[in-house]
């Protein structure tokens, strides 16, 4: 029944689109039809450009969340065993948080250009500091116990990490990621819009820049809708598959 009523929610939007493109009063160039944005978008996706843009883009937030990931589960650990470095680090997080990734933009150029790196740094930025609050959240949920068991069985601290730390804060932490995710898919299409073409066909975000270039309304709307279905599919599939096989598993939700 829910899946209805967003097919419908849909259908119902993409109705009114339809009728606002073919009234007439509204010019084609500046607010085309959804055929005309579909007709955009199968030419991108058999041209071949599109389908690369969209690995080019996947491949360089999956790289930027996985270091996001791993900088924050250490030094999240590191916060629950030194109380002084925990509260250095819940001050800068106070501080940089709300701090956007484009304000960054002038010193990334600096320090390393206008390449992949640079994207990566500002995608890390947007993703960074959700996830670490989450984790510092996590992470002080865990009853001490838990660690002073690990203690008493010798387990390393990576296995205190991937043992204890990582399922006892799951739930905080798949919460953090999917915050990180949408904070860094829109760093990662901005950067690319200003950047331009880091690779060889660039990103999704360039794609937009070249259609603005060239007054191709429809293939900016098709890239829109390309991002919007990546946003959807991410969040709904990706981390839903997660939940489901983690927290939703384990009865840490009803």
């Amino acid at each position: 029944m829910k899946r209805l009523k967003s097919l419908a929610a849909a259908l119902f939007v993409l109705a009114l689109w339809q009728a606002g493109a073919s009234s007439g009063l509204l010019d084609p160039m500046v607010f085309p039809s959804p055929e005309d944005v579909a007709k955009s978008l199968v030419k991108g996706l058999a041209g071949g450009d599109l389908p690369i843009q969209i690995l080019f883009s996947l491949e360089l937030i999956g790289k930027g969340l996985l270091i996001s990931g791993m900088l924050a589960i250490l030094t999240g650990y590191a916060c629950m065993k030194m109380e002084g470095f925990r509260k250095i680090v819940e001050t800068i997080v106070t501080l940089i948080h709300p701090l956007p990734g484009v304000a960054l933009l002038p010193l990334v150029i600096l320090w390393v250009g206008t390449g992949k790196t640079a994207i990566i740094i500002i995608i890390v930025h947007g993703a960074f500091w959700p996830l670490m609050q989450n984790v510092l959240t996590g992470i002080a949920a865990i009853p001490y116990i838990y660690f002073k068991v690990g203690d008493n069985y010798g387990l390393s601290i990576r296995e205190q990490i991937f043992r204890i730390s990582i399922p006892a804060s799951a739930p905080f932490i798949i919460a953090g990621f999917k915050i990180a995710w949408a904070r860094a898919w829109r760093a990662l299409i901005s950067a690319e819009m200003i950047f331009g073409a880091a690779g060889l066909a660039g990103g999704i975000g360039w794609a937009i820049y070249k259609s603005r270039v060239f007054m191709d309304i429809a293939g900016i709307v098709s890239g829109l809708a390309v991002i919007m279905l990546i946003g959807i599919t991410v969040e709904k599939f990706v981390f839903g598959f997660i939940e489901k096989r983690t927290v939703e598993k384990w009865g840490m939700t009803e």
